[in-house]
């Protein structure tokens, strides 16, 4: 057997809570090579430590000795790389940065040159940027979106205030984290569906593939915006949540106001709020779709043995890579598969979950193994069918996989380790 092919690997699922952190080594004659997925969380179990963060950090240092090889952030959710925090030097993502990656991949969405306040010629095109720009004025909604249903929280349900808290939360620019992932690291790779993926020297003997995201010109669903002109949409949107900043939150700060609203008046202001409600969850679910669909989806090929990563990729971002047949024959055999976006059901489309020939009901060498992070209670509900992790589909994943979720840890484990025979 070659040395330059690895004999094994190890898959280290954390338990972030409702996130997605994943180390995997690969287990070389020579020397172990390790490659980070994602490291963050939007809500810990309520056993787990204060510092949970911190422990998982320097776990993955101890873990791969000081060197990590290459780091993934499949896209720019606080659920996905809040850990990569800076704080003085004594943050998790201190820690991370610390391990010195060789190589950082991010989806196309986060390349420097793609932003809105690019000083140079680059070759994203002019409607790339465009889209790139709203994704930046999305955080502005959310970030005012958060500010308002404060104000709001009285006159809506519960439910709804819990999903807008957690929604808008998760679409915050998480600004430390991204600035971290820019500077640490020899060499970066903004990837996009066919493109390379930078690992080929990090990991010799295994295939890697770029699966998604499309770009613009490979495909506009992943824009899926709520305007014909989506850049000016979210934008107009963003000034509007900066103008109720400015005035504390009212539109009109000097007017008069009563304490208590006329009796006469209460029934309207409730039911006005609890519309407002339900318009700012429509518009923060559009939102979180969207960035969502940026989200990168790797596949690692060693031999007959694929491990599909594929972070929170929704439909949108399926379609294009399921449109190809070199993608379906990719996918059809694949070995493990981490379950996307914490298990919600459109993550998952039947069009992908078919493809897989090793799903079965029955124990075998060949049957597909399926991870899953998550943590129940967080996001969407179980009577209008959108609660995460989605019942449907987990029944469906105990049934035809072997399943592991971390909800399974019940955050008194920091973490499982999966090994697979790859010779």
């Amino acid at each position: 057997m070659p040395a330059t092919k690895p004999q094994s690997m190890t898959l280290r699922t954390y338990q972030v809570g409702f996130g997605d952190c994943f180390l995997l080594t690969f287990h070389y004659a020579k020397r172990d090579r390790h490659v980070l997925i994602d490291f963050g969380s939007t809500g810990q179990p309520k056993t787990a430590p204060a510092d949970l963060m911190l422990q998982v950090a320097n776990n993955i240092k101890e873990r791969c000795g000081g060197k990590l090889d290459a780091v993934v952030a499949t896209h720019r959710h606080k659920d996905h790389i809040s850990g990569f925090t800076t704080s003085k030097g004594k943050g998790s993502g201190d820690i991370i940065a610390s391990c010195e990656p060789t190589v950082v991949i991010q989806p196309w969405t986060e390349d420097p040159d793609a932003q809105p306040d690019a000083t140079q010629a680059t070759h994203v095109s002019s409607g790339a940027k465009a889209f790139v720009s709203s994704l930046h004025s999305m955080h502005a909604v959310s970030e005012s979106l958060l500010l308002e249903i404060q104000r709001l929280r009285g006159g809506i349900s519960r439910t709804a205030f819990n999903q807008l808290a957690f929604l808008g939360e998760d679409n915050l620019t998480n600004r430390s984290a991204v600035e971290n992932l820019m500077t640490m690291g020899k060499h970066h790779y903004y990837v996009n569906a066919g493109s390379k993926s930078g690992l080929a020297t990090i990991l010799p003997g295994v295939k890697t593939y770029v699966l998604g995201p499309p770009t613009v010109k490979q495909s506009q669903a992943i824009t899926k915006m709520r305007s014909k002109d989506p850049d000016e949409f979210w934008h107009l949107l963003g000034l509007a949540g900066q103008s109720l900043k400015r005035g504390n939150g009212q539109l009109f700060p000097k007017a008069e106001t009563y304490a208590a609203p006329p009796a006469q008046t209460r029934w309207l202001i409730h039911r006005m709020q609890a519309l407002r409600g339900d318009q700012m969850l429509e518009l923060v679910r559009a939102l979180d779709t969207v960035m969502n669909n940026t989200s990168v989806i790797l596949l690692f090929q060693v031999g007959d043995k694929k491990f599909l990563f594929p972070g929170d990729a929704q439909l949108e971002n399926w379609a294009y890579a399921l449109s190809q047949e070199k993608n379906r024959k990719l996918l059809a055999d694949v070995h493990l598969y981490k379950v996307g976006h914490h298990g919600s059901l459109n993550a998952t489309p039947k069009s992908l979950w078919g493809l897989f020939t090793n799903r079965a009901p029955l124990q075998s060498a060949k049957r597909l193994n399926c991870v899953v992070s998550t943590m129940a209670g967080k996001h969407g509900t179980p009577s209008k069918g959108t609660e995460v992790p989605r019942s449907k589909l987990v029944e469906e994943l105990k049934k035809m996989s072997n399943y592991f979720t971390t909800q399974d840890l019940k955050g008194k484990n920091l973490f499982k380790d999966f090994t697979f025979d790859l010779t």
